[in-house]
C-alpha cells in the first residue's frame, strides 16, 4: 500500500485583496508588519531541528523544486521564492523555525499575509500554520485555503480567525486545540494536485493589532457525547484566549436543544439558555451545560440531539456539539446472539446509504471534516505508511482512533470503525516498537515458530494502540529479485510461504475467529491475491516502477502450484481479509490477455470465495480501483462485482459513496451483491468485539517494545541469519578478538530495519528505539574498533567486519532499474576492499533481496545474509559471537549475475552463486560417513515419512545437508546446485526420503 498524504481541505480564504494596493489595508493605528520571510536570501533551504525552507511529499517526484530567483516586479525587494511541481499524491514546502530556538510569538498580530504570483488556475492551495507544541513537527496545524483564480501579484491577507484546527492530524487530540500564536513554529503550503506549473511567493508577514473577538474562542471538550437513554450528557464549554490572558470584555453564550433526530419530550428534556464569561474571566474557564434523556423502554436505534450553540464576544466552535442517545434493545445489539443473526438483523434494517458508508474506507488524513465520518457512514479508516499521530506514542495512536470511534457513535446504529494499518514486521509506524525482521528473514529462519511468535508479539502491540486491523502477512511468492518487494515474501518456493503461515495463528488465534475479541489479536490480511511476485520485469506501467504492478504470465498449472497454493492455506487457517494485488493477471493460454487483479472476477469470486471457500471480506489495496480501465463509475462497478467488499479510497470516499450508491439504483450492482459485501463485513466487527469494545484497550501498552518482546525479535534476528561462506572457520568471532567494524549499514538502526519502518519507504539514521549491529557487537565483544569508511588505521586488529547492504525503500520504489541495482555501493565496495585486504574478514550483507558479490567473493573469508534484521542488532551479535549457532537457509537462489534473473529452485537451467536452502552452521558438528552415511538417512528418512513425524523427517534431511553442504564447499556448480535446492523444497512438503535422494546426488555431483 503506498504512502498517506496528510492534508484536507478547508474553508475558502476571504478577503483577498486586489493587486492594485499600494499598502497595508488595516487601520492607519495598526502597528508597523513584522517580517517573517523576504526571500532574499536570509532564510536558508535547509532540514528540522534547523530553520529553513524545506519541501515534501508524497513520492520522490512530488515535492516541488524552490529557487530565491531574481524578478524585476519583485514585491518586496529583489528575491521572490520560486518553483515549479507536478503533484499526484501531495506535495508542498514548509518553513520551520529553528527547535533550539525559542518558538516565536505572534499574538500581537491579527493575521499573516503574503503576496502570491497568480496562474488563474482555479486551483486551491492550502496555508497552515503550526502552532504551539514541542516544534515544527510536533505542533497543532491549524489551516485555511485560498484558490489561484487571478492572474499577476496580488497580497493575500488572511486573519488568525480564518484558520481552523486541524482534528485529523498533528497533534492527536490536540495540545490545547487553541491558536495560541505565543509559541509558533513557522507554516506551510500544500500546493494542487493534478496541475502541472509553476509559483511565486514573496513577503510573508504578519499584520494588524489584535483584539478580543479575534483573541477569544469557545470550544467545547467534545463533538459528540454518547449517552445511555434515560442518562445525562454533560457538555463542557470552555472560553479560552491566545496567549492564555483574561478576557477583557463579556463573552455570552446562548445554548438551545434544536433539531436532531431525538424528539423534544419523548426522547430527551429540552434545555435553552444563556452563559456569560464576564470580563476579567481566565483563559480555561468552562461552564457545564447538562442535556437529560428520557426513558421510554422501545428498543430504538441512535436519536442525536444537537446542542445549538450562539456565542457573542468570541469565535464560536467550527461545529455545535450533539448529544447522542444510544442504540438500544435491538437484536443486533446482543452479544449474546450468534453473530450471523446480530448480522442479518443489523442488515435488514440499513438503508444504501449506510451499506454503500461501510465499504468505503478512507485514510484519516483525507478527512474534510472528522463529521464526515458520520455523514458518509464510513466503515473504515487507515493510515497509510507514515500517517502517524504526533507525538508519535502508544497513547497519542489510541487516543486519535477513540476520537473517530466516538464519531461513528453518532450514526444511526452506531456501527463501530474498523481502522487498519501495514504493521508488516511489528508495529512498523509506531516509534519504539518492537520491529521484527521482515517476511524474508523469516523465511531463512526456516522456523514456523518464529512466525508465530512474531505476529504474537505485532498484534499485542498493534491492538494496544487501539487497531484491530493488521494488513498483513504477504504471502506473495517472489520470483525476481529485481522486484521492490522481494523482502515482503517469505521466499521462492510455496511451501516455504505456507510453511510461515502460522504468522496468521500469532495474529488472530485460533482459525474460527474466537480469539479477535482478546486485546492482543487483530484481524489479518493474506496478501496480494494473487501472484504479485511473479509480474514480468519491464512489464509495469505504474510511474517509473519496473517490475512492481506489472503483469504476471504464467500457465495454469503454474498459477496454482506457486502462486495460489499459499491461499488456500490461509483460507484454511481462518483469515479474515484478503487484499488483491495491484499486478494484473495473464493465463496463457485463454486468450483474455491480462486482467488487473482489482477487476477479476473469475479469481476473486470463483477461486478465492466460491472454490477455496473463503468468508471474510476482500479489503483493495491504495487507490488500486483507479488502475482498472475505463471511467470512475465503471471502476467502481467492475470492481465491486469482481468480489471487492470494501474499496481503499483514501482522498475519494465521497466520490466513491456516491458512485457505489447510484450504480446500486441504476441496477448495475446488484443489492444481493452489497447485502454480501456489507454482511462479510459486519461479520468481522461483531467477531472484533467491536461493537461491544470500540475503543482502544490500551492495558497492553506496556508491552510495546518491551524486553519480553524484543527478545522474541532477538531471536529471530538470530535465526534468520544466513552464513554463506566461511572459509577457515573466522565465524564465530572470539570475545578475545580485536575486531575492526566497517561499512555503511554496521551502526544504522533505519538501514538494518529497511522500508515501512516509521514511514513507508524508511529512512536511514536514528528513525526508533533498538540495537544497531555495531551497537550488539560492542555489547558481545571486548574489543571493537569502527570506522564507516574504513578510513581509520586497520593495524593491530585479529579480523574485521564490514556491514554493508542496500538503504531502505518499498514497492516499486526499490524496484531494479527504477534508481536502484543489487551491487553493493562504492563506498562498501572500497570498505569490503580495504578491510579483507589487510585481514581476516567477515561481510554481512544488511538487505531486502540478494546481493551481487562477484569479483570480491574470493577475498571474503566469510558471507553473511543478514537480511533486514529489524530493531533488534542484539540478534546478529548472538551468531556472530557463537552465543547461537548459525542455522538460517537461503529462501531466495543467490545468483551469480543480474544476467541469470529470474532465477528459482526447479528451474530447468539452474546455476547460482549459492543455491535455495544453502546455509552453513557454527557450533554443530557436522555429520561425516560420506555415501554410507546419506544411505543410513535415507532409511531414517523413509521411516519418518512413512510415520508422518515431520520433526524426525527435518531433523534427518538436515543432517544429510550440512554433509553435502560440507563436501560442496565452495565449488558449487549446477550439477550439484540444482538437486541441492530441489532438496529443500521436497523437506518442506514431507517427502523427506526424496530430499535425502536429491542430497546425495548433489554429493555425487561433487
Amino acid at each position: 500500500m503506498r504512502r498517506t498524504a496528510l492534508l484536507v481541505s478547508a474553508t475558502l480564504l476571504t478577503g483577498l485583496l486586489p493587486f492594485a494596493v499600494a499598502g497595508p489595508a488595516s487601520g492607519a493605528d495598526d502597528p508597523v508588519p513584522v517580517p517573517v520571510d523576504n526571500f532574499e536570501g536570509e532564510i536558508p533551504f535547509a532540514n528540522p531541528p534547523a530553520e529553513g525552507i524545506f519541501t515534501w511529499g508524497s513520492d520522490t517526484d512530488d515535492p516541488p523544486t524552490l529557487e530565491l530567483a531574481a524578478r524585476d516586479d519583485a514585491p518586496q525587494g529583489e528575491k521572490v521564492l520560486s518553483g515549479m511541481y507536478d503533484i499526484s499524491g501531495y506535495g508542498g514546502f514548509t518553513h520551520d523555525f529553528a527547535f533550539a530556538e525559542p518558538a516565536h510569538d505572534w499574538s500581537a498580530s491579527k493575521g499573516i499575509r503574503f503576496w502570491w504570483d497568480g496562474r488563474n488556475n482555479g486551483k486551491k492551495v492550502n496555508f497552515e500554520l503550526k502552532d504551539g507544541g514541542a516544534n515544527g513537527e510536533a505542533s497543532e496545524l491549524w489551516t485555511t485555503s485560498f484558490t489561484d483564480d487571478w492572474t499577476g501579484w496580488k497580497q493575500l491577507e488572511i486573519p488568525f480567525t480564518d484558520f481552523t484546527y486541524r482534528t485529523d492530524y498533528q497533534p492527536v487530540g490536540g495540545i490545547d486545540q487553541v491558536l495560541g500564536l505565543t509559541e509558533m513554529w513557522g507554516y506551510a503550503l500544500t500546493l494542487p494536485v493534478g496541475v502541472q506549473d509553476q509559483f511565486a511567493m514573496d513577503g510573508v508577514e504578519l499584520y494588524g493589532k489584535a483584539d478580543q473577538s479575534l483573541r477569544a474562542n469557545v470550544v467545547t471538550d467534545a463533538a459528540v457525547y454518547p449517552v445511555e437513554e434515560g442518562r445525562s450528557a454533560a457538555v463542557k464549554i470552555t472560553v479560552a484566549t491566545t496567549g492564555s490572558a483574561p478576557i477583557d470584555e463579556p463573552v455570552t453564550v446562548a445554548y438551545e436543544t434544536a433539531g436532531g433526530t431525538g424528539e423534544s419530550g419523548k426522547d430527551y428534556t429540552p434545555v435553552k439558555g444563556e452563559l456569560t464569561f464576564p470580563a476579567g474571566t481566565a483563559s480555561g474557564t468552562s461552564r457545564t451545560v447538562t442535556v437529560a434523556t428520557l426513558r421510554d423502554k422501545a428498543g430504538e436505534n441512535a436519536e442525536t440531539v444537537p446542542l445549538k450553540l450562539t456565542v457573542t464576544g468570541a469565535k464560536a466552535p467550527a461545529e455545535n456539539p450533539q448529544v447522542v442517545i444510544d442504540a438500544h434493545g435491538l437484536p443486533y445489539l446482543d452479544a449474546k446472539l450468534p453473530v450471523k443473526k446480530r448480522v442479518a438483523d443489523l442488515l435488514s434494517r440499513m438503508s444504501l446509504a449506510e451499506k454503500a458508508g461501510q465499504m468505503t474506507q478512507a485514510e484519516r488524513g483525507a478527512l474534510t471534516t472528522p463529521g464526515d465520518i458520520a455523514a458518509y457512514d464510513l466503515g473504515s479508516l487507515l493510515s497509510g505508511g507514515g500517517s502517524t499521530p504526533t507525538p508519535n506514542t502508544p497513547e497519542a495512536w489510541a487516543k486519535m482512533i477513540d476520537g473517530f470511534q466516538l464519531r461513528a457513535q453518532a450514526t444511526r446504529f452506531q456501527i463501530p470503525l474498523i481502522y487498519g494499518v501495514d504493521a508488516v514486521h511489528g508495529h512498523n509506524n509506531l516509534v519504539g516498537a518492537t520491529i521484527m525482521p521482515h517476511n524474508i528473514g523469516i523465511g531463512a529462519t526456516r522456523d514456523p515458530q518464529v512466525a508465530y511468535e512474531a505476529g504474537k508479539v505485532t498484534a499485542a502491540e498493534v491492538r494496544a494502540t487501539g487497531i484491530p486491523w493488521d494488513f498483513a502477512p504477504c504471502l506473495c511468492v517472489t520470483r525476481d529479485e529485481r522486484w521492490g518487494r522481494t523482502y515482503e515474501s517469505f521466499g521462492e518456493d510455496p511451501a516455504l510461504v505456507e510453511s510461515m503461515e502460522t504468522v496468521i495463528q500469532g495474529l488472530q488465534g485460533a482459525p474460527s475467529g474466537k480469539d479477535l475479541k482478546r486485546n492482543d489479536k487483530v484481524l489479518a490480511t493474506a496478501k496480494h491475491f494473487v501472484a504479485d511476485g511473479g509480474t514480468e520485469y519491464g512489464s509495469s506501467t505504474t510511474g517509473t516502477y519496473t517490475i512492481d504492478q506489472g503483469i504476471t504470465k504464467v500457465t495454469r498449472q503454474e498459477l496454482e502450484a506457486v502462486h495460489l497454493a499459499p491461499y488456500q492455506d490461509a483460507v484454511d487457517r481462518g483469515v479474515g481479509t484478503v487484499m488483491p494485488s495491484y499486478s494484473s493477471l495473464d493465463i496463457l493460454g485463454d486468450s483474455e490477455g491480462p486482467v488487473k487483479m482489482h477487476a477479476d472476477a473469475a479469481m476473486i469470486n470463483g477461486v478465492l470465495k466460491d472454490r477455496m471457500g473463503f468468508d471474510g471480506f476482500v479489503i483493495s489495496d491504495w487507490q488500486a480501483i483507479d488502475q482498472i480501465p475505463g471511467d470512475y463509475a465503471s471502476d467502481v462497478r467492475t470492481s465491486v462485482n469482481a468480489g471487492l467488499d470494501m474499496i481503499m479510497v483514501p482522498y475519494a470516499y465521497k466520490d466513491f459513496h456516491k458512485t457505489l450508491s447510484d450504480e446500486v439504483t441504476a441496477g448495475r450492482i446488484s443489492g444481493k451483491r452489497i447485502d454480501d459485501a456489507v454482511s462479510r463485513i459486519l461479520t468481522q466487527k461483531f467477531k472484533l468485539g467491536l461493537f461491544e469494545k470500540p475503543y482502544a484497550d490500551t492495558s497492553g501498552a506496556s508491552a510495546i517494545g518491551s524486553a519480553k518482546h524484543r527478545a522474541v525479535a532477538r531471536e529471530a534476528a538470530a535465526e534468520s541469519q544466513v552464513l554463506l561462506k566461511n572459509a577457515g572457520g573466522v565465524l564465530p568471532l572470539k570475545k578475545s578478538q580485536k575486531v575492526y567494524v566497517a561499512g555503511s549499514n554496521a551502526d544504522d538502526i533505519g538501514n538494518q530495519a529497511g522500508g515501512w519502518t516509521i514511514t513507508w519507504q524508511g529512512s536511514s539514521g536514528k528513525i526508533t528505539d533498538g540495537t544497531t549491529i555495531l551497537e550488539g557487537m560492542r555489547k558481545a565483544g571486548s574489543a571493537v574498533t569502527y570506522s564507516k569508511d574504513a578510513s581509520a588505521p586497520t593495524d593491530g586488529h585479529d579480523v574485521g567486519v564490514v556491514v554493508v547492504g542496500e538503504t531502505p525503500y518499498a514497492e516499486g520504489i526499490g524496484d531494479v532499474g527504477n534508481g536502484n541495482d543489487l551491487v553493493f555501493s562504492a563506498a562498501d565496495r572500497a570498505a569490503v576492499d580495504k578491510v579483507c585486504g589487510a585481514m581476516k574478514c567477515a561481510v554481512l550483507i544488511v538487505s531486502g533481496r540478494p546481493q551481487l558479490v562477484g569479483d570480491q567473493l574470493g577475498d571474503i573469508d566469510a558471507l553473511v545474509a543478514s537480511w533486514l534484521p529489524g530493531t533488534e542488532g542484539d540478534g546478529v551479535a548472538d551468531v556472530l559471537y557463537g552465543k547461537r549457532a548459525f542455522a538460517g537457509q537461503l529462501p531466495l537462489t543467490w545468483p551469480k549475475s543480474e544476467a541469470q534473473l529470474p532465477i528459482n529452485v526447479g528451474d530447468a537451467s539452474y546455476d547460482p552463486q549459492f543455491p535455495y536452502g544453502w546455509g552453513l552452521t557454527t557450533l554443530t558438528s557436522v555429520p561425516g560417513g560420506g555415501t554410507s552415511a546419506l544411505k543410513a538417512l535415507a532409511v531414517a528418512a523413509a521411516v519418518a515419512e512413512k510415520a508422518g513425524s515431520e520433526t524426525a523427517g527435518r531433523a534427518v534431511v538436515t543432517k544429510a545437508r550440512l554433509l553435502v553442504q560440507q563436501k560442496m564447499g565452495q565449488t558449487i556448480t549446477a550439477a550439484s546446485a540444482k538437486p541441492f535446492a530441489d532438496a529443500d523444497h521436497l523437506l518442506l512438503t514431507g517427502r523427506y526420503a526424496q530430499a535425502v535422494a536429491k542430497l546425495t546426488a548433489a554429493y555425487r555431483a561433487v
